[in-house]
């Protein structure tokens, strides 16, 4: 059975692993993009990516948290390697599946200006150059995402189809990871304190001492 508490919608390199961060040191559970042997005893989620788990819990039961035994937080849901291009975020039917299965589900969408995360994107490895291009992606088919216009626009259109989604719904907060009140703002979102909030899994070129 599912304790999910947490679920995040934003897209990655929108400070996902800062967030799993600062949640697992608020002692929630955390699956971030792929679950580590270390983090499970169950033999189904050990090297698993969250969007597959996700859709198998889905499709087998119409419920995507079914399968994630005690994990209480999921904070980076897309999957776009071996060969896989999963966007649960992008999904308006696993996300409403979400809902109904776990109507005390806290929902975050963290972002950034999206230049900047665009810019990230284009930093980060062959995300940007390669993967997004090649890759289909709702709202983003093949073929589109090599320049910055189009991720650009691609990243706008995510988060405004959020604010649909989620429209006048408490149980979503969307925040920019660079507000200073970010934290005590997800802090006060999902009822906990939150000790820790940083920066982790930073772009090598936006580091600094």
């Amino acid at each position: 059975m599912s304790t999910l508490k947490v679920v995040n919608l934003g897209l990655p390199k929108t400070g996902t692993t800062s967030l799993a961060h600062a949640l697992k040191v608020a002692g929630y559970l955390v699956a971030d993009h792929r679950i580590r042997p270390r983090q499970t005893n169950a033999a189904h989620l050990k090297d698993a990516f969250v969007a597959d788990v996700l859709y198998q819990g889905y499709f087998q039961s119409g419920d995507p948290g079914a399968l994630f035994e005690d994990f209480t937080a999921l904070t980076e849901l897309s999957c776009l390697r071996q060969g896989k291009s999963l966007w649960p975020q992008m999904d308006f039917a696993l996300i409403d599946a979400i809902r109904k299965h776990h109507p005390d589900v806290r929902f975050v969408a963290s972002r950034r200006d999206s230049w900047d995360l665009s810019q990230s994107m284009l930093a980060w490895s062959d995300l940007g150059t390669d993967r997004l291009p090649k890759s289909g992606i709702p709202g983003l088919p093949e073929g589109y995402g090599e320049t910055s216009r189009e991720r650009i626009q691609w990243i706008d259109g995510h988060y405004a189809h959020l604010d649909v989604i989620f429209s006048g719904d408490p149980s979503f907060l969307a925040y920019d990871v660079s507000d200073t009140g970010a934290q005590s703002a997800v802090a006060a979102h999902l009822g906990t304190e939150l000790p820790w909030w940083g920066r982790a899994n930073a772009n090598r070129k936006y580091r600094t001492e």
